[in-house]
């Protein structure tokens, strides 16, 4: 394994680097004031976008795309660094059309589309005309048990008519929100095998019983895109929006997560790098009890520990994404999952450092510290909580264990 930047990763570093110091975080003023109104600002975003596909920094997360299609093949090992340095800022990897969860759903469109779906919704994700959603989880099941989930997606002639309740579907209030994935169980048969059961439909956002309930807040942070309860009440839509196989939900979910949970830790790498370096600024620039913070032996270890930690997480980062790329997303699952537990857990831990060394100032939005501690806490449920990643790392260590035995 060598985890060495390329010279083409390095030559792409340095131009993101500087699109980043250029357009980006000039912006993130402007930005950060529309947020805080709860708008999403559109027009902002449109002309980053524009910019940064005209210099070719677009679509960088999806190694299969085609001749035909916008983008830069990047491999995993590849966009890696650079998902790192878009995560630095949270709303960057929108104008590079690298945000969640529309890479999930490309990464899926484009490998199980029809080529009507190609054209109706991954074409338009491609070149980042549109937003999309993915409505996996339900607020009145277990849904670390995807197989607990209720949503029906029943057949009726040419159509599928969907009924259920799904929540935390991000997009779902963006401006540019045009459809939504949707998981459900296609086979009523009880007797049926459980991972057999379950499809994903796509759902326009204008389809007659789908309604936004509301956008439900994350530690009492509402995005700007949101995290929606969404309704589904007798809602039809065409049997050619069943994306792949009848009964194909849980591949095609296997096929969205992997990619999607490694893209996650990426940009929360970056974002641990941001709290180091304001916690290492406060730390040389304030002073307590005449000496500056920097001096306690306590806030030194921090400083070390977190870069230790955040050396660590990128090292474990990268493997996973090698082995994504030489072994494919099935044979990296149990290191995917180890670097979901790692990223997030870190990132609490980091920011909490760097929120104590900052004092109550830490509690505000004067700095981004306290929005990077919420995400970070909400990263240990996103696809999927840290417990069912342990339980997936456990057993294939207890499989070994007992290979070992029996040998």
């Amino acid at each position: 394994m060598d985890f060495a930047y390329s010279p083409k990763v390095q030559e792409l570093q340095a131009r993101l680097r500087a699109f980043m110091q250029e357009h980006v975080i000039p912006a993130d003023k402007a930005w950060s004031e529309s947020a805080a109104k709860h708008i999403h600002p559109t027009a902002l975003i449109d002309g980053l976008k524009a910019r940064a596909k005209a210099e070719g920094l677009w679509n960088m997360f999806l190694p299969g795309l085609k001749s035909d299609e916008p983008g830069m093949a990047l491999s995993n090992l590849e966009f890696a660094p650079l998902a790192e340095i878009m995560g630095r800022l949270p709303w960057a990897a929108e104008v590079f059309n690298c945000s969640a969860p529309d890479t999930g759903n490309m990464e899926i469109l484009h490998r199980f589309a029809a080529p009507e779906q190609r054209r109706r919704w991954l074409v338009p994700l491609l070149e980042g005309r549109i937003r999309s959603g993915v409505s996996i989880t339900e607020p009145d099941e277990a849904s670390s048990d995807p197989t607990n989930l209720k949503t029906t997606i029943a057949r009726d002639g040419d159509h599928y008519v969907i009924n259920g309740r799904k929540w935390f579907t991000t997009n779902a209030i963006h401006p540019k929100f045009a459809f939504t994935i949707v998981f459900g169980v296609s086979n009523q048969d009880p007797m049926a095998p459980r991972h057999a059961r379950h499809s994903f439909v796509i759902v326009p956002k204008d389809t007659p019983g789908f309604r936004v309930v509301r956008d439900v807040a994350i530690m009492q942070h509402y995005s700007v895109e949101g995290h929606c309860e969404l309704e589904f009440k007798e809602v039809r839509v065409p049997v050619a929006n069943l994306l792949g196989d009848e009964g194909a939900g849980f591949a095609i979910m296997q096929a969205r997560l992997g990619p999607g949970r490694i893209h996650h830790c990426m940009r929360s790498i970056g974002q641990c790098e941001v709290a180091l370096e304001l916690m290492c600024e406060r730390a040389l620039s304030r002073s307590t009890f005449g000496a500056k913070l920097s001096d306690n032996a306590n806030i030194r270890d921090w400083i070390a520990e977190a870069r230790i930690e955040i050396d660590q997480a990128r090292l474990l980062n990268l493997k996973a994404a090698w082995v994504m790329d030489t072994k494919g997303t099935k044979a990296a699952q149990t290191e995917i999952s180890m670097i979901k537990v790692v990223a997030a857990r870190l990132q609490t831990k980091v920011t909490d450092r760097a929120m104590q060394v900052f004092g109550a100032r830490g509690l505000t939005s004067d700095t981004p510290l306290a929005y990077l501690w919420t995400w970070g806490r909400a990263l240990r449920f996103i696809d999927g909580p840290d417990e069912v990643h342990l339980r997936g790392i456990a057993r294939k260590e207890l499989k070994a264990a007992e290979a070992r035995r029996q040998a």
